[in-house]
């Protein structure tokens, strides 16, 4: 899978997925329901997009990759959110 082709109106939607969970950081969620956020709010934007750019599934197999591809996505920036956060330095 090549995230770097997931653009949506020349925006990179890991960076809006990442941009989310920062800002529910501020609104004070943390600890591992950030993760939790974080991988609902990958796959819920991960099947919109594969409805967006394939159109709605008719048959399990696409349904299937949708749903594959949203769990993909979830668990990328939601691991990739752990990782960057238990290494980076605390601010503030």
């Amino acid at each position: 899978m090549d995230f770097n082709s997931l653009i949506v109106g020349g925006i990179p939607l890991l960076v809006v997925i990442f941009g989310l969970v920062e800002f529910s950081k501020s609104l004070g969620l943390t600890g591992k329901w950030l993760t939790v956020l974080s991988l609902a709010l990958g796959f819920a934007f991960g099947v919109a997009f594969q409805v967006a750019n394939a159109g709605i599934p008719t048959a399990f197999g696409g349904w299937f990759v949708v749903v594959v591809f949203g769990l993909a996505l979830g668990l990328v920036t939601s691991g990739f959110y752990d990782f960057v956060d238990s290494r980076l330095p605390k601010v503030g």
